[in-house]
């Protein structure tokens, strides 16, 4: 390996953040903490989430929740779920957390996002689907009414 020292490790922190975000990428739904997932890379939660904000603009926790809201809206738009079968579907353990962050990525309840997009789209293909309902980060949702359609 080439580099200065600093440079070095700043290349093996980006390694170790990566797989704490592949591993939220694929446990969403256990229930994952900062202290957990800092365990995981022998970091400090503190470290660690410095090191992660830095490197991808939010937190662990809001990357996390990220995702969950993204699953959520595809369990919520197949609409077999009861909107809190979802949220534990998702390792979401408080309902109210769970709406109040789903509110704030999509710009509405899961309730008033499962009626809007019921049926909407069937026939978009999957990987579509995905880039289209994707939720905003940062709390940037717009207050307008989702159009899929």
């Amino acid at each position: 390996m080439t580099g200065t020292p600093a440079e070095q490790q700043r290349l093996r922190d980006l390694k170790l953040l990566r797989s704490v975000r592949d591993r939220m990428d694929r446990e969403y739904a256990q229930p994952l903490d900062v202290e957990a997932l800092a365990r995981g890379v022998n970091m400090s939660a503190g470290h660690l989430s410095r090191r992660f904000k830095l490197a991808y603009g939010e937190s662990p926790y809001s990357y996390l929740m990220t995702r969950r809201i993204e699953r959520a809206m595809a369990l919520l738009r197949g609409g077999d779920l009861s909107v809190t079968e979802v949220c534990f579907a998702v390792g979401c353990s408080s309902l109210g957390t769970f709406s109040t962050r789903f509110t704030e990525l999509v710009g509405m309840s899961p309730s008033a996002y499962r009626e809007q997009t019921a049926g909407a789209t069937p026939a978009m293909p999957s990987c579509v689907e995905k880039q289209v309902t994707r939720p905003i980060r940062n709390r940037e949702a717009p207050a307008a009414r989702l159009h899929l359609a």
